[in-house]
């Protein structure tokens, strides 16, 4: 995860440094933003959906992140077909686009803002989200580009050995600007070897993703076929429109699952949250790795958010990293 407050600079250094980092199992990649310059744009919400899409399509689309579970270079299923899904939501409006099993193109979040902007519907899936995307002029890329040398030498791992890959990763962004407009976008290539035509949390509303105008938003990652059962991204939300911090919201929605599930059960699940105030939060079963980049500050911070549990809050261990 990168948290972000735009001061002068631009978002690339944030993002060439999230490229370069190691994240491990249950590693959801990506950026929290708050923006907080000045908006010159007249149409204030373009700012953060802008800023969700660039830092989404530049990682989907790089190979090298691909073994991370995100975009081109990502796992294929179990046909050696990759199928992306990706997702936005503003919370102004509570607009919404999403595409889910989305052949043939690298940089899924932003047919999903295509979907959002221009499509009467709020999701697209399978060929009919391919269909949409060549209409809107996205280039349709034969399954082989799709895959990297790593990612095509595990598939074939796979077919022979029946041998899978661990983690369930996902590439989660949040902006909030000086006006207040909150946008929230995810994308993942989903679990490793799938079924055909399987879909998790993240292009779903309220499960891997959630904003609302004037409360904050919230993305998630770990095993999306659990996680799109218990709707954390919209419960995390909710708990911070009735007054609780990110952090304490997050937690609260961890331990709910882990009650529910028991302690010994409980499935992989990451959560991030950002309110209106830029206070971020984060809560996961697994260790969880993020960073974020403040606004003023020559440096991004990167936190690793421990195992949480019903008794006592998870802990974080951080450090730096200058921004040149």
């Amino acid at each position: 995860m990168v948290m972000t407050y735009e001061g002068k600079k631009m978002m690339r250094d944030p993002v060439e440094f999230f490229r370069q980092r190691n994240h491990g199992s249950c590693g959801d990649m990506g950026f929290l933003s708050a923006f907080r310059g000045e908006n010159t744009v007249p149409d204030y919400r373009w700012r953060t959906r802008h800023r969700c899409c660039r830092g989404g399509h530049e990682v989907e689309d790089d190979p090298k992140t691909g073994l991370h579970i995100v975009g081109r270079g990502g796992f294929p299923n179990s046909g050696g077909v990759l199928e992306c899904d990706a997702a936005i939501m503003e919370g102004i409006t509570g607009r919404f686009g999403a595409v889910a099993a989305l052949r043939g193109v690298g940089a899924p979040v932003r047919v999903a803002r295509r979907v959002m902007d221009r499509s009467p519907h709020s999701l697209l899936v399978g060929e009919g989200a391919v269909a949409f995307a060549r209409e809107q002029g996205f280039t349709i890329e034969p399954d082989d580009n799709m895959l990297s040398a790593h990612s095509a030498k595990a598939y074939q791992e796979f077919l022979e050995q029946k041998q899978s890959v661990s983690g369930h990763d996902t590439l989660g962004l949040i902006a909030l600007d000086s006006m207040g407009n909150i946008t929230v976008g995810v994308s993942t290539s989903g679990a490793p070897f799938k079924s055909p035509g399987r879909v998790g949390d993240s292009p779903l509303p309220g499960c891997g993703l959630y904003a609302e105008h004037m409360v904050g938003a919230a993305a998630a990652t770990g095993d999306g076929d659990k996680i799109m059962c218990h709707c954390p991204s919209f419960h995390a939300v909710q708990l911070m429109k009735q007054g609780l911090s990110p952090n304490r919201a997050c937690y609260t929605v961890l331990d709910d699952i882990i009650r529910r599930t028991a302690p010994d059960k409980c499935f992989e699940i990451g959560l991030i949250a950002l309110n209106m105030k830029g206070e971020v939060g984060a809560a996961s079963s697994v260790e969880f790795p993020y960073t974020f980049w403040i606004q003023g500050k020559d440096y991004v911070e990167t936190s690793t958010q421990l195992p949480n549990s019903t008794e006592m809050e998870g802990t974080e261990k951080c450090d730096t990293c200058t921004v040149k």
